[in-house]
């Protein structure tokens, strides 16, 4: 899919709040019409209408971010950062972009049958608004469900006031599922970066044994061992194992075919 694809998708993503902040007025021939464009049953004034619209704009990067592989993905690339000792190097700028375009990768699959089963139609005008905003979001709704644990999943429902639980994966609530991804995807982003560190926490602690041991305790063992990290984080090619575990850790079949597991 290419790169307008994605951005005609994450505006139909948007479209419910972009809906909100539209001006009232007879739409463009083939355009899809929105038809919420008032509130209170009176017009919004054209400078509310923008401040409405660039609000809607400035949240869907987080929000995209949050129901996406990005957050295991840049947690992990930041702990082995970190794990490697290099300080800022790579820059944040290199390990976001990696990120995101790992992100693309991986939700690939899930962003096409988004694409070809509401948003695709919808501009085709072959479905309403509202069934084209679920067969959209469905996909998404099941890849966030593939991933998230049990546990984190009825933490949140108690928080909500949700104490019976849910018979359906359609019943959860939008927020309760966001919540309850994004604490998953910290707690496996985490698990993988404790396997990470330990190569190289043990490469940390047989430099400082030899160098205590050559009575060398003034010399940082963390400037001597941070070469031998290095080499050996090239020689067992860590960048391709790192980018292959992220993108195998995901839930297949919710990859695959955009259901949940």
């Amino acid at each position: 899919m290419g790169a307008w694809r994605w951005a005609v998708l994450l505006a139909g993503l948007l479209l419910p709040a972009l809906g909100l902040a539209a001006p009232a007025g007879p739409q463009p021939t083939g355009l899809p019409e929105v038809t919420i464009a008032n509130m209170g049953g009176e017009e919004l004034s054209v400078s509310l209408s923008v401040l409405l619209g660039m609000t809607a704009l400035t949240l869907l990067p987080s929000l995209l971010l949050a129901c996406t592989a990005f957050t295991r993905i840049i947690v992990v690339l930041a702990l082995l950062r970190m794990a490697l000792g290099t300080g800022q190097t790579p820059s944040n700028q290199i390990l976001v972009g990696l990120a995101l375009f790992l992100t693309l990768m991986v939700m690939m699959p899930v962003a096409d049958q988004a694409w070809s089963a509401g948003l695709k139609p919808y501009l085709e005008g072959a479905l309403p608004f509202d069934a084209a905003w679920a067969a959209t979001s469905e996909p998404f709704r099941a890849f966030m469900l593939a991933q998230i644990r049990d546990t984190d999943l009825l933490t949140f429902a108690n928080l909500s006031g949700h104490t019976q639980g849910f018979t359906s994966p359609e019943e959860i609530p939008f927020g309760v599922l966001v919540a309850s991804f994004i604490t998953s995807e910290l707690k496996t982003a985490f698990e993988i970066g404790f396997l990470i560190f330990i190569p190289f926490v043990v490469i940390d602690l047989v430099v400082a044994s030899v160098l205590m041991s050559m009575g060398m305790m003034m010399m940082s063992p963390m400037l001597v061992s941070a070469p031998f990290k290095i080499l050996l984080f090239v020689l067992v090619d860590g960048w391709v194992l790192v980018v292959g575990t992220l993108a195998g850790s995901f839930n297949p079949m919710a990859i695959a075919a955009g259901v949940g597991a």
